[in-house]
């Protein structure tokens, strides 16, 4: 695979790739920058939406808005008139933590995972320290459930083809957990681990295709790492750039695997050309597709 950058812009902590299906664009945001973007492939500039803290996702809603990770909440975005209207602010007793891995489920439920802050008032890396982020299920009638607790780095939402599993990664213990998923219910259960593979930085954002593999963003390692169902490496993709956070499948025929990537908390003597980037590459397979929030 030989990955391109769709752009010369770089982002200190590019994350969240969502690729919208029907409008067939790309929504990421820069969560330690403060953006959020939305792209079409072909035109020159995304747009953009600046916000007061740092934003973890944007995602697409069923009525035309976009649905945005920030702060300590989700909140609706209406894109004409950029104003924000909250959505569900889960009652996190922990004061320091923010949002961070966010995603929408197969049914169009939003997931929402927290962690503590790690981003200082100027763009700085600060450590993480203590385990106080949690997950939590936004369902479409608004309900709000919580589904984990004791989380360093929330990552990796993503569901198996079948709508019978979830992963769910935490990048400060160093591994990806499966659940056996009930779709109907959104209700995840007997927790077990996936794949804590070392050697190979940490388990940062993930895709996930329809033959059932986990595209797994390695933190600090450089590469993708495609895992089989049963949890087993298939390939090891390189990247160009130090710390891949995340990726999602595009493009027309969902053959095109997008990459976003960081040079936060990077020594900027160190930083290569590509650190910071959305990548592009195209793929021997097809991606999942994408869910709107349909709330």
């Amino acid at each position: 695979m030989k990955f391109q950058p769709v752009s010369t812009d770089r982002f200190m902590l590019g994350e969240g790739p969502h690729w919208d299906e029907a409008k067939q664009e790309l929504l990421w945001v820069d969560i330690a920058g403060r953006q959020a973007y939305v792209w079409q492939p072909g035109t020159d500039r995304p747009r953009r939406w600046a916000f007061d803290e740092p934003v973890s996702a944007i995602v697409p809603r069923t009525n035309g808005h976009y649905l945005v990770a920030t702060g300590r909440g989700a909140y609706d975005l209406d894109p004409e008139t950029s104003a924000l209207t909250p959505i569900a602010e889960p009652a996190d007793e922990h004061p320091r933590n923010r949002t961070n891995e966010a995603r929408v489920d197969p049914r169009g439920r939003f997931w929402l995972a927290s962690m503590e802050n790690n981003i200082g008032p100027g763009g700085e890396s600060l450590p993480v320290e203590q385990s106080t982020g949690m997950l939590w299920c936004i369902d479409t009638d608004r309900s709000l459930r919580q589904v984990e607790t004791e989380i360093g780095i929330s990552n990796s939402l993503v569901w198996s083809p079948d709508h019978k599993q979830m992963y769910f990664a935490d990048t400060l213990k160093s591994v990806i957990w499966v659940y056996d998923w009930d779709a109907d219910t959104g209700h995840p259960s007997n927790r077990r681990v996936f794949a804590d593979t070392q050697g190979y930085g940490h388990p940062d954002g993930s895709a996930m295709d329809e033959d059932g593999c986990l595209w797994n963003a390695r933190w600090g390692a450089g590469c993708i790492i495609r895992y089989r169902p049963d949890g087993s490496i298939d390939r090891i993709v390189d990247v160009p750039a130090r710390c891949p956070s995340s990726c999602v499948f595009g493009g027309e025929d969902r053959r095109t695997l997008y990459v976003t990537t960081a040079h936060f908390g990077l020594d900027p003597a160190e930083r290569g050309e590509m650190d910071g980037a959305l990548l592009a590459a195209r793929t021997d397979v097809v991606g999942q597709a994408c869910s709107p929030f349909a709330g």
